[in-house]
């Protein structure tokens, strides 16, 4: 069972995360402080630790570095976001901001454990590796460093490879570094987008033609295979290959030759093979969309590269260097990203994942006039981007409660954002808006804003209460 640390001073709050990741099947320890979690509790046996910003004594982000490689997720306001940015500068692994649903916490949790193995769940080394080569790949999280463990295991072979991933998310530059970390990394590589080629030219580009071969066909052309013999074909979006062509590739990769169009006789090559697409192929296998023994051909070693949303704290990573890249490209001042931008980086989903991310950054550097970025230059409405809504998680239909499950206790089902209310109502008699904007850890505004998404109006006879109070008080 998987252990998770709670680190919360308010005991309402710690009560109910506690209960609600215990009915997930999580083992959950609680403590008030940072101090209390070292005396109670050797950190390094968690999965996960969760804990609040700002606690009595030592904020939750001394954590960070004394838990070591167990992840520590920032519970926070949505009044310290420039904390919340600090805190992933510093190491925590996201921040979520409280009030929040608890589909949001149980989403949240269970990426990151899986996300983020610890030396509990798996023994392995929590050295960074980094990229195998200068190819432009950066990335730090589990999925990226893995990715990098298996290209430096299959570059040496001649083996076909597989790249798997969304659109954007970098496969080209992955087939680079599987060529540059391999025996033929003095040879040609040579890159092919099969989707950008017309289905009548795809084959005499691959296999070349013969003269005469066809009409406008004036001199015999070395295809490009033929033409990355002793180095490696990248094959970019092979799933767009009409079948035509996958005939003829199948024939190159099981018996090693090609035959240019309009001739009889066959030509031996050397080439390592390097094959990407965003699609399914063993669904469009099964649908006929594509050759089943073409599949099997190519799909000897497979690297699969995450979408930008599942790669934590690699966005912002990325989105620095893409600054610095840009600005000095531009011949632009250094620039930097404001809280605002840095939220917007984030949370948003990211479709076009790297590419994406690049495209805003360069149209950020060029639209803005000041030295710090804005969200608004990256092109991103804060407005559309719940930051309550943790990457890669669903909306908000997510209910309070876990369906199904019925509990007499009020502290078993009760939300952050019950608790909010609750103590909103209990107290709004006895306390300012300022006292309890402090008490809540948020700030006036906020307060006000969350009084009015809530439906909870400012009691108008303490108001008048305490006016007359002050002005007796002022005689």
């Amino acid at each position: 069972m998987q252990k998770i640390l709670v680190v919360e001073d308010e005991s309402v709050i710690r009560a109910a995360l506690r209960r609600l990741l215990e009915r997930n099947g999580y083992q959950v320890s609680e403590a008030g402080s940072v101090q209390d979690a070292e005396k109670a509790h050797n950190l390094a046996e968690f999965d996960l630790v969760i804990s609040d910003l700002r606690l009595p004594g030592a904020p939750g982000t001394d954590l960070i570095k004394k838990a070591g490689d167990v992840p520590v997720l920032i519970m926070t306001s949505y009044a310290s976001l420039r904390s919340a940015v600090d805190s992933m500068r510093m190491g925590a692994v996201d921040y979520i901001a409280k009030p929040f649903d608890h589909g949001d916490m149980v989403s949240a949790v269970q990426r990151i454990i899986a996300d983020h193995p610890t030396s509990r769940a798996e023994e392995r080394t929590t050295t960074t590796s980094p990229a195998p080569s200068s190819t432009g790949i950066v990335g730090n999280c589990p999925a990226m460093r893995i990715l990098f463990e298996h290209i430096e295991r299959m570059a040496p072979t001649d083996s076909t490879v597989l790249v798997l991933g969304e659109t954007g998310t970098g496969k080209e530059l992955v087939a680079r570094s599987v060529h540059q970390n391999s025996l033929r990394a003095e040879k040609i590589l040579i890159s092919v987008n099969c989707a950008a080629i017309p289905d009548t030219l795809i084959e005499s580009e691959l296999f070349g033609y013969e003269k005469g071969a066809f009409t406008g066909a004036h001199a015999s052309r070395m295809g490009l295979i033929e033409a990355a013999d002793g180095g490696t074909l990248f094959l970019d979006e092979i799933g767009e290959l009409p079948m035509e062509a996958q005939a003829r590739l199948l024939r190159f990769i099981q018996e090693g030759e090609i035959r240019r169009i309009g001739s009889v006789q066959s030509r031996k090559v050397n080439v390592r093979l390097i094959c990407a697409t965003h699609r399914n192929l063993h669904s469009l296998a099964a649908e006929g969309l594509f050759r089943q023994d073409l599949f099997y051909r190519i799909n000897v070693l497979r690297l699969a590269l995450p979408p930008l949303r599942e790669r934590g704290k690699d966005i912002l990573h990325l989105a620095e260097r893409m600054l610095e890249t840009q600005t000095e490209r531009l011949g632009k001042p250094l620039m930097r990203l404001s809280p605002r931008a840095i939220q917007a980086i984030t949370t948003y989903q990211w479709p076009g994942n790297v590419r994406e991310l690049e495209h805003a950054i360069e149209r950020a550097v060029i639209l803005s006039t000041s030295e710090e970025i804005d969200n608004e230059a990256l092109g991103i409405d804060l407005e559309l981007v719940n930051i309550n809504r943790i990457r890669g998680q669903q909306g908000p239909a997510m209910t309070h409660t876990m369906s199904g499950h019925t509990n007499n206790d009020p502290l078993e089902d009760l939300s952050l954002e019950d608790y909010f209310q609750r103590f909103v109502l209990e107290h709004q008699d006895s306390m300012s808006e300022t006292e309890l904007a402090q008490k809540l850890g948020v700030s006036r505004k906020c307060l006000w804003e969350r009084r009015q998404r809530f439906g909870i109006p400012r009691n108008k006879s303490n108001l008048t209460a305490r006016g007359k109070m002050t002005a007796i008080e002022g005689k």
